[in-house]
């Protein structure tokens, strides 16, 4: 047998005694309660919100929530699911590169203590702070007015790509300094240059880390309502170009509740956008889970 096999028994034991005793202790057992009681909360808080919204919006699903054409009668969201594929795609095609590359840098190339570091550092940290509503006003006066695109995909599209940026850099450097520096030293001294350790060997050691933060990102596009209002507007029709406004499903779901004549849709318009965002998590948790293998 292994000598590692042998002392993993001894090593788990001696785990499971220094827990026994440690909650022995009238603070540690109070703590330790605390936390168990706080996940079990938060777990029954989501089940009860998810089947909350399961039981008042599944009824009301209907064929015609599904029709290509938008009208007052039918309310139909298969428009706002195509215009939140679009939006979530293209904020994601201008975020996860600009963020990742720069992440990179932050952790690969750039000397500690340089302040060329730390103000990129200060402005990330800035800009996940703002409120999404000054995100809706920025794009309304820059991409809205000032480059002419007026209400429209793409405006909401860069708009979102400037707000998620931050997250997918914040998580991307974490992941990055996730991997041991053994691994960069074995690579060097292999003989491979700066470029293709970190692309070779780093990265794909981070990558499931960072289609974390991308997997994030998407969460908080999809759910994403005051940046699009000013930027994407709130047109319920399929768009023929990317520069056509269109409402995404939060939007539609919160334009039937504001009105309140189709409160029972924004229920059947929550399942739908709740669906579509296990999905897409599903989807990405799974090819996470692909590179993390190979």
């Amino acid at each position: 047998m292994n000598p590692t096999e042998q002392m993993r028994p001894i090593n788990q034991m001696t785990m499971q005694q220094k827990i026994r005793n440690s909650l022995r202790h009238p603070l540690s057992m109070l703590v330790y309660v605390l936390v168990v009681a706080g996940a079990i909360i938060t777990f029954f808080i989501l089940i009860y919100l998810i089947a909350y919204v399961v039981a008042n919006g599944v009824p009301y699903i209907t064929p015609s929530l599904f029709e290509i054409e938008y009208t007052t009668e039918n309310v139909s969201l298969l428009p706002s699911i195509f215009n939140t594929l679009i939006i979530t795609l293209l904020s994601l095609l201008i975020a996860a590169p600009l963020g990742i590359f720069t992440a990179v840098y932050l952790v690969e190339y750039a000397k500690r203590g340089n302040k060329v570091v730390e103000t990129i550092r200060l402005a990330t940290e800035t800009l996940a702070g703002i409120p999404s509503i000054v995100y809706g006003l920025f794009g309304l006066i820059f991409f809205v007015t000032t480059t002419g695109w007026g209400y429209s995909l793409l405006a909401g599209a860069c708009t979102l790509g400037i707000m998620i940026l931050p997250l997918v850099i914040r998580t991307t450097e974490e992941a990055l300094k996730a991997v041991p520096d053994t691994y960069r030293e074995a690579s060097f001294g292999l003989g491979a240059g700066k470029l293709r350790t970190v692309f070779k060997i780093v990265f794909p050691a981070a990558l499931p880390g960072v289609l974390a933060g991308v997997i994030l990102a998407i969460g908080r596009v999809v759910g994403e309502t005051a940046a699009l209002i000013y930027t994407a507007g709130t047109v319920a029709q399929m768009p023929s170009s990317l520069l056509d406004s269109g409402r995404t499903l939060a939007i539609h779901m919160y334009a039937l509740s504001s009105e309140g004549l189709h409160t029972n849709e924004a229920y059947a318009t929550a399942v739908v956008l709740l669906v579509m965002v296990l999905a897409i998590n599903s989807l990405s948790a799974f090819v996470a889970r692909k590179f993390s293998k190979t």
